[in-house]
């Protein structure tokens, strides 16, 4: 029930005499301040959106330019933001005749699946503005479905991303079950059928072109997938399995086996993704983990201003328990049980003194007037070879609360409880440029503005660029507007305190 517009004014008054007082008293801020939410908004709640990072950790004709694939490119919707999107998304055009699904952009899982219909649980509607779709294998006439018989599915058993269920595998559909941690899920067969796509080539042209792809129908959904608020047709999982639509395209020859994205982080968000390599002054690079099932990075050391904290860099290793993951599909970012006390007490201590530092609910927060890069101190994350990426306050802090010139900001990371493993969701990803070259194995990334176009190179050992940037795939007329998800004449926002959690959907 949204509250009258008197408790807003009443609330608004309240903070503002309370920091009156404060100030003209000079007294120290109370260990605990309770903010409660006096304006709803149609952004998800910061409870609910650690609920669901917790619950996911778990060519029909080819356009080449001399024999090197061309730069396939996505267009990127969504925002970092958790009060306004909390993810990233784009489109993509399956069948034919061919139907646009908007699915969300996971470098923490490897299989696209859309909603198929029917579907048991799946949402209608969505709380991002946007216009969810349905596929249907019958109304395609590309399509068809896998079997448990097809090599494809096969490969598939093995990663455990697929399930057959009878013995007969000549008609047996080759299915899938992907459950959560919290119990939600989605389920479906595999199809195989044709995917549209933009392919920018070497002379800076851009060209429609499609692959023939395995893909999941899922006709089953459960827990938070059901939920609309932030609901989506699918998710885009851009892993290194053989059904990742990477290896897919690359193994078409369609696209290289690399791909980059620069997530944007201001509220209107948006970005690039392509099927390529982002070449641009100042990427630093270091190798990811062989044989990990996701985009596991060799974290050694962690510095606040420079100091490193004293954490024992074994906490880092990885292992089945250890280890830090890069996935955009989560959306705040959680670090190791270990690590986390060393990393807030560094922060706390080393803000500028006019800047107030208070708990609530097991959170470290502040409330400054001054910006956050002049109050709060910069933090480093060191890789192995001693490559390092800056961490600024604006990726690891989170805006709670704003009265006048007086903002709350709390620390954004969360403890991943009684679990050695860091997740760098797109709190600490968006702004920066992110090459996954899965072909040497090495991952890089450098500060960028995300608004900018970008050199990309669909080969290491070729010097062909584009430029390539805010594609929008033939004007879709289903384009999100953000602006539309934050209530009009809203200045004051007022939210509930974080309170901690774990985990990210995989």
């Amino acid at each position: 029930m949204r509250p009258p517009e008197v408790a807003v004014v009443a609330v608004a008054a309240l903070l503002l005499v309370a920091a009156a007082a404060a100030a003209e008293s000079a007294a120290p801020l109370p260990a605990a301040l309770r903010l409660e939410r006096a304006v709803p908004h149609k952004g998800v709640a910061l409870e609910e959106l650690k609920r669901r990072d917790a619950a996911r950790h778990r060519v029909s004709r080819r356009r080449l330019l001399g024999g090197v694939a061309g730069v396939v490119d996505f267009p990127v919707e969504g925002s970092a933001n958790p009060y306004m999107v909390g993810l990233y998304f784009t489109r993509v055009k399956l069948g034919n005749p061919a139907k646009e699904f908007f699915v969300q952009i996971d470098t923490g899982s490897d299989i696209l699946w859309v909603t198929c219909s029917p579907c048991t649980g799946c949402p209608t509607s969505s709380g991002l503005n946007i216009q969810l779709e349905s596929f249907s294998p019958d109304s395609s006439s590309t399509s068809s479905r896998i079997t448990c018989s097809d090599d494809r599915c096969t490969a598939a058993l093995q990663t455990g991303e697929a399930v057959c269920q009878t013995s007969d595998s000549s008609s047996s559909p080759c299915g899938y079950t992907f459950t959560y941690g919290d119990g939600s899920g989605t389920s479906g067969y595999y199809v195989s059928d044709t995917m549209f796509f933009e392919t920018v080539m070497g002379n800076e042209q851009t060209a429609n072109s499609s692959a023939s792809i395995v893909f999941g129908c899922s006709n089953s959904q459960s827990g938070d997938l059901t939920k609309a608020d932030r609901a989506v047709d699918g998710i885009f999982g851009f892993g290194q399995h053989q059904l990742s639509v990477v290896s897919q395209l690359n193994s078409l020859g369609v696209s290289p086996k690399v791909f980059s994205h620069c997530l944007k982080g201001s509220d209107n968000g948006g970005g690039i993704l392509v099927l390529g390599e982002i070449v641009e002054p100042g990427l630093v690079y270091t190798p990811l983990v062989p044989s990990q099932p996701h985009y596991n990075l060799n974290l050694e050391s962690i510095a606040v201003n420079g100091q490193k904290l004293s954490i024992d860099s074994s906490l880092f290793t990885t292992s089945n328990t250890q280890g830090t993951i890069v996935d955009s599909g989560t959306t705040l970012a959680y670090l190791a049980d270990g690590a986390y006390d060393p990393f807030v007490s560094a922060i706390a201590a080393a803000v500028s003194p006019s800047v107030r530092s208070l708990v609530s609910k097991g959170s470290q927060c502040f409330i400054t007037s001054s910006s956050v890069d002049s109050s709060f101190p910069t933090v480093t994350l060191y890789f192995m070879g001693g490559v390092a990426m800056t961490v600024k306050p604006e990726n690891y802090l989170l805006q709670q609360a704003s009265v006048d010139n007086n903002v709350l900001w709390c620390i954004g990371w969360q403890r991943n409880q009684g679990q050695e493993i860091t997740i760098l969701g797109d709190l600490v990803l968006k702004d920066k440029i992110f090459v996954y070259d899965l072909a040497n194995m090495r991952m890089g990334w450098a500060d960028y503005d995300c608004s900018m176009s970008v050199n990309v190179t669909t080969s290491s050992g070729k010097n062909q660029y584009v430029n390539t940037g805010q594609f929008d795939v033939n004007g879709s007329a289903r384009r999100a507007s953000y602006k539309s998800l934050i209530p009009a004449g809203v200045v004051t926002m007022l939210v509930h305190m974080l309170i901690l959690g774990s985990g990210s959907r995989r």
